[in-house]
């Protein structure tokens, strides 16, 4: 059950005042533009063609209120955790049953991400599905992300906000659910399930951390494997070697000097739109543009809350504060909760199963043929009948059990 009533949950209702959509807009009019060398295409970054027609579209028809109004249809609220300011969005299934579920996003993401699977998970026959595969959202955003931003002292890295989030479960009056994320939000759930296995029934993903090789596999460790699974070895290296080339460098500087980028990012909105953008680009199944992949409005409106809170800069130190963690570098811990993986074939790393179950409870584990890193945009319905399959098959054991 849940304790909306508990004194420290406040509910929350986001109206961004007139004065900031108004300094956005000028912001945008006065864009300074950089040169850019011919044809090189999105090799040395964002293309400035394509992103000139975005900011157009950002400015003259993108309608942030039509935005705000959508969001506040989930009911929100507000809580202190650990002297850190938590936003989230509850929803609660019309199933009186129905598992309760945290989803977490991560970055360059937020709870935007969640728009279209929200429906499905908190009322399947709604959407054409089964009652009992009912869950109760609890949505945050990370602290220091968006409207749980900005955070106030140091050591806000992943453990400590998943520490925050069992909290916030345990306030919502919620003793047994499950968990899902990707990204930053994979981290996250999945530490809640090794640190609370008595809590959490289960630990869904779509992106399951160190389990991409960390070194060239020689011949030794290749004959070890099965054919497929061999092959995936060499694919995922190869990826990390691209990886490591081509894309590490906005980590790199969000885990070494978050502070100096903020300046740039939190006085542009064309700089936040490109750092952002850009990875719905890389990281999604597009071609061209990201919006081969997600929708336009959704990446607009995810860009806005991180333009409109102004935590660039504080969304960023949650790289810095794990690089810097004393944990850093050590073999990942072993978690016991069952554990499912929806692998897109367009994420930024390919996992290798024999990797994940030294450290993981690997009960599903389903491989598709499209889809990338934001799997709840690019492919909602796939992410939705996953999330769903594992956690029938939990249920189904526990009644067994019971």
């Amino acid at each position: 059950m849940m304790t909306l009533a508990h004194e420290n949950i406040c509910p929350f209702r986001i109206d961004i005042p007139q004065g900031d959509l108004d300094d956005l807009h000028e912001r945008l009019d006065r864009t300074r533009w950089p040169d850019e060398l011919p044809g090189v295409g999105w090799s040395y970054g964002i293309p400035r063609d394509y992103l000139v027609e975005l900011v157009q579209y950002w400015r003259h028809e993108y309608d942030w209120r039509a935005a705000e109004t959508k969001l506040n249809q989930w009911p929100q609220f507000t809580t202190t955790i650990d002297g850190a300011n938590i936003h989230f969005a509850h929803i609660r299934s019309p199933e009186p049953d129905a598992t309760p579920l945290l989803m977490t996003h991560g970055w360059p993401g937020s709870i935007v991400e969640f728009a279209e699977v929200a429906g499905p998970l908190t009322d399947p026959r709604a959407h054409g599905g089964d009652s009992a595969d009912a869950f109760h959202l609890v949505l945050p955003s990370i602290p220091g992300f968006g409207l749980s931003g900005p955070t106030r002292d140091t050591g806000w890295e992943f453990k400590r906000v998943a520490a925050a989030f069992a909290e916030l479960m345990e306030r919502l009056g919620y003793e047994r659910y499950g968990v899902q994320g990707g990204d930053w939000g994979a981290g996250i759930s999945r530490e809640l399930g090794r640190t609370r296995p008595d809590r959490v029934i289960g630990v869904h993903l779509n992106l399951l951390p160190n389990a991409a090789p960390t070194h060239q596999p020689d011949a030794d460790e290749l004959d070890a494997l099965s054919p497929d699974e061999r092959e995936r070895a060499l694919a995922s290296w190869e990826r990390m070697q691209v990886w490591s080339r081509d894309r590490q460098g906005y980590a790199d500087i969000q885990a070494t000097r978050p502070q100096t980028l903020a300046y740039g990012l939190t006085d542009s909105p064309v700089g936040q739109l490109a750092w952002i953008a850009e990875k719905f680009k890389e990281w999604t199944d597009s071609h061209d543009r990201p919006e081969d992949a997600v929708d336009r409005d959704q990446m607009l409106t995810n860009v806005m809350l991180y333009w409109l809170t102004g935590t660039a800069g504080s969304s960023a130190r949650i790289y810095y504060e794990r690089a810097h963690a004393d944990y850093w570098g050590m073999p990942p811990e072993p978690s016991t909760t069952p554990t499912a993986l929806a692998d897109f074939p367009r994420d930024n790393f390919i996992p290798l199963r024999h990797i994940a179950d030294r450290t993981n409870n690997i009960v599903q584990w389903t491989t598709y043929d499209r889809g990338g890193h934001f799997a709840a945009m690019e492919q909602p319905q796939l992410l939705v009948g996953d999330v769903r399959v594992f956690f029938r098959r939990l249920r189904s054991q526990i009644d067994q059990h019971a």
